[in-house]
């Protein structure tokens, strides 16, 4: 029988003992080494959290960090005052409301590996936000709250890394809680979703019984203890199934319970019985951990099992052909801007995934989308809203480069002229609102804000056709964007703002048969389709021609009174975008 704390293999970390809950006891916590963290030459793992809201997966974001060494004490989602915040909800209306409303980016090393970790919002309403960070990674972990199974945003949100091809692991989460029964949860993972499942451990005991896991693989029990808040490592004792001394702190009837479960997962066969790496990476089957975020119960089993066993650097499909990796060219492309991260400087960040090629600070590159040659002088390695600069990135890395007004989301960087990434799909908006600037002395400031924010794909600005009036009509998937606009208008710009809400719901692009798709430009010289009551000619932010629909009836009177006029619900001439059942699978 061994007592451990986190294993850390090398010189990546050293130890320090912290006495958090004045009894005395030594708990051990880590602490990055800094000579480590320049190291380029580490395997790199690039992944993101997923699930549906209030499921855990910001907790077990932090509890990452902290079993990684970059935290010393972990926040919690929902903190009193008196505990910090979370590393990954920096905005302030994240610590407001607890939930994410978007995507940050957490990179630490780790055990010998260089970590880009990618927290998502949970919530639906910020769909667009989650599915770009889902095409900068190479695998994903789902969470999954065991005492509710598989719920509706992480069905639709695994289906989006299904038709990527992403791999994924499970962490049943919550098992310090009452649960469904384990075999029920495995069991649903297969039919719901249609994946093989091999679970890597089992719990030992369910609800206020859970004491730790069973690890299949080296057939030994690691049994859990608490820790002040769960903000600290939690120590662990690892020993045989039979270890008296193990048996005298379990229930026996859980502890025999749990054993007959796993002698029957190894006996019946199919994808429970045996680990396949290959089956895992090609999204055929995941792995299965259970475990408590909140109180650090099986975390470090998880962050150990996902980096071992989970994707490398994968390749990307361009414009001239698949980019693999080893690929001397380099080449990336921008999934993500955020201003505002450092709120002395208001600067912005474009969010760089290389994929190929070895970028370095300094470097002159295309601009594929306008042909110009650039330098990247500021470049950040970022961890939340905090960060320091940068020389160096490999295949994998995830860049932050500072405070250039000409890159856009979906934008390619590239050596090589013809490398052009198609990455970044384009969702149909559902909802509209109109923004009004109540203070017209104050227009510099909300003109700047709402350009920035507009910049970093919090939402889109349409143009009806014929407006006389130049009040922004903002487009999105959900309608929490809005709010997230106007609350950052006032909050980052100081410019108040207000919402009204428009009854369209529905977006189609439109062109005649056998021709281009319109263009805003063209407006005067064209004849415009005759939109009947419940839909309005528009423009979207690229200048294509939009019809608005305030539900499916006038779409049915639209194309019977303009029968010369097609419809899509993707833009014509836009090569990465989704069908229409896949387009709206993430919101559906």
């Amino acid at each position: 029988m061994t007592t451990r704390g986190p294993a850390h293999a090398g010189p990546l970390f050293h130890w320090r003992g912290r006495f958090p809950d004045g009894t005395g006891t030594k708990v051990p916590s880590v602490y990055p080494d800094p000579s480590a963290m320049s190291q380029p030459d580490h395997p790199r793992r690039t992944f993101a959290i997923i699930s549906h809201p209030d499921a855990g997966k910001t907790t077990l974001t932090e509890k990452f960090l902290l079993y990684g060494g970059a935290i010393d004490l972990a926040g919690s989602v929902t903190s009193r005052k008196d505990r910090r915040a979370t590393a990954s909800d920096w905005m302030d209306l994240e610590k407001q409301r607890g939930i994410s409303v978007s995507s940050t980016l957490l990179q630490f090393d780790y055990s010998g590996y260089r970590v880009n970790l990618l927290d998502t919002p949970g919530h639906q309403d910020f769909s667009e936000d989650t599915y770009r960070v889902l095409t900068a990674v190479d695998a994903a972990v789902m969470v999954i709250d065991a005492g509710k199974g598989v719920e509706a945003q992480t069905r639709k949100l695994f289906e989006v890394c299904r038709r990527r091809g992403v791999p994924i692991f499970t962490f049943m989460n919550k098992c310090d809680r009452p649960t469904r029964p384990p075999l029920d949860l495995v069991d649903e993972l297969e039919k719901i979703l249609g994946i093989g499942a091999y679970p890597v451990n089992w719990p030992i005991g369910t609800g206020a019984n859970f004491r730790g896991v069973y690890d299949r693989a080296a057939r030994q029990m690691h049994l859990f203890e608490r820790t002040s808040g769960g903000a600290f490592v939690a120590p662990s004792t690892v020993g045989g199934i039979d270890d008296p001394r193990l048996l005298e702190r379990l229930d026996s009837d859980a502890h025999t319970e749990s054993l007959q479960e796993v002698q029957m997962l190894d006996e019946t066969g199919g994808a429970g019985a045996a680990f396949d790496r290959e089956a895992v990476l090609a999204g055929r089957v995941t792995p299965v951990y259970f475990g408590s975020a909140i109180n650090n119960f099986g975390v470090q089993l998880l962050l150990d099992g996902f980096l071992r066993d989970s994707s490398p650097p994968t390749a990307r499909q361009s414009r001239a052909g698949r980019i693999e990796p080893d690929d001397p060219r380099f080449s990336g492309f921008i999934f993500k801007i955020q201003a505002n991260m450092d709120p002395k400087h208001r600067d912005r960040i474009a969010f760089l995934r290389v994929v190929s090629g070895t970028f370095e600070r300094e470097m002159q590159v295309v601009h594929a989308q306008s042909g110009r040659r650039v330098r990247l002088g500021n470049a950040a390695k970022l961890f939340g809203n905090q960060r320091e600069t940068v020389d160096h990135a490999v295949a994998g890395d995830v860049v932050g480069l500072v405070g250039n007004d000409l890159f856009g989301i979906g934008d390619t960087l590239t050596d090589d002229r013809t490398i052009v990434f198609d990455e970044i799909p384009e969702f149909t908006p559902e909802c509209f609102a109109y923004l009004h600037n109540p203070q017209p002395g104050n227009y510099k400031k909300f003109n700047l804000g709402l350009e920035q924010l507009l910049r970093e794909g919090v939402a889109r600005r349409f143009e009806t056709v014929g407006s006389g009036t130049k009040i922004a009509l903002l487009a999105a998937v959900g309608p929490l964007q809005f709010e997230v606009m106007a609350h950052r208008l006032k909050g980052e710009y100081g410019a108040e703002s207000r919402l009204e809400s428009a009854p369209w719901q529905i977006t189609r692009w439109w062109r005649r048969k056998g021709q281009d798709a319109p263009s805003m430009a063209e407006e005067r010289e064209m004849e415009l389709p005759d939109a009947p009551q419940g839909s309005r000619l528009a423009w979207d932010d690229r200048g294509r021609g939009v019809v608005l629909f305030s539900d499916h009836w006038p779409v049915r009177f639209f194309q019977e009174r303009n029968p010369e006029i097609e419809l899509s619900t993707v833009p014509w001439d836009h090569a990465a975008a989704i069908a229409m059942d896949s387009a709206q699978q993430i919101r559906r």
